[in-house]
């Protein structure tokens, strides 16, 4: 394991020599990181998909970015790989007072409790707000999960289930009203705060709603292919097809999956 992993490092070093390739060469630590979102994506499909075979490629193209952000890092006299490798093994130890010192816990709800608290103590000179360390760059559901987590800890949170899916239907009603004015700066304002409601009550339900949205456009995306394929067995395109006959086609679709 090791000697591979030196392996990697020397291959990327090489990329980035003067006898390496032009384009490893032209990048800098800022310059990829929309190359490193879809390989992070790309593994997310692929744990979705509960590919293995494709969970290990993935996972080495997660690797190689870690590496070579750190080896540009490193040509940029930023910080070392050796100085990444340092600090999450030391921050790992740090986090665990249970495993790797005195610590006593009597279950996973103590070990997040216990991780929060060290995590505020490590942030607390360097805070500017109280969100941070929730990445601005996160998909937005996701942020807004994550948002409406940090505030519940300081008491800032709906009473229960009902209170929150009340205020979907107070927010759906003003988007309504919104879409019947017709202004889109409307529009957009008052659909944010429905979607930002139904985070609120997909969190109350333990749901993840990211993962719901992922699942729902997985399900979209078979039964719209499967639609195709139904067409292209008549010698049709998408284009051919009426409006009824892709309508009948979903619902044999869905009709399909609900008896699997």
């Amino acid at each position: 394991m090791s000697i591979n992993f030196d392996r990697l490092v020397e291959t990327v070093r090489k990329l980035r020599s003067p006898e390496g390739c032009p384009w490893d060469r032209e990048q800098n630590l800022y310059s990829i990181k929309e190359h490193f979102m879809e390989e992070a994506y790309e593994l997310l499909d692929a744990l979705d998909n509960k590919d293995t075979e494709n969970i290990r490629e993935e996972l080495g193209d997660i690797i190689f970015h870690v590496v070579f952000h750190s080896v540009m890092a490193e040509d940029e006299e930023e910080f070392s790989l050796d100085d990444v490798l340092e600090e999450i093994n030391s921050k790992l130890i740090r986090r665990h007072p249970h495993v790797f010192g005195n610590e006593t816990v009597s279950g996973t709800e103590d070990v997040i409790v216990n991780w929060d608290k060290i995590k505020a103590e490590e942030k607390k000179n360097l805070s500017r707000s109280f969100f941070d360390g929730i990445p601005a760059s996160f998909p937005s559901l996701r942020r807004a999960e994550k948002l409406q987590k940090k505030a519940r800890k300081v008491g800032f949170d709906w009473p229960g289930l009902e209170d929150c899916m009340g205020k979907v239907r107070e927010e759906f009603a003003e988007f309504e009203e919104a879409v019947s004015e017709g202004s889109r700066e409307h529009i957009e304002h008052e659909l944010g705060d429905v979607l930002f409601a139904l985070v609120n009550v997909s969190r109350f339900l333990e749901t993840n709603p990211d993962e719901a949205l992922r699942k729902c456009n997985k399900r979209f995306t078979a039964r719209f292919e499967y639609i195709g394929r139904k067409l292209a067995e008549k010698g049709l395109t998408y284009e051919d097809a009426s409006l009824e006959e892709m309508d009948r086609l979903w619902d044999e679709a869905k009709a399909a999956e609900n008896s699997i």
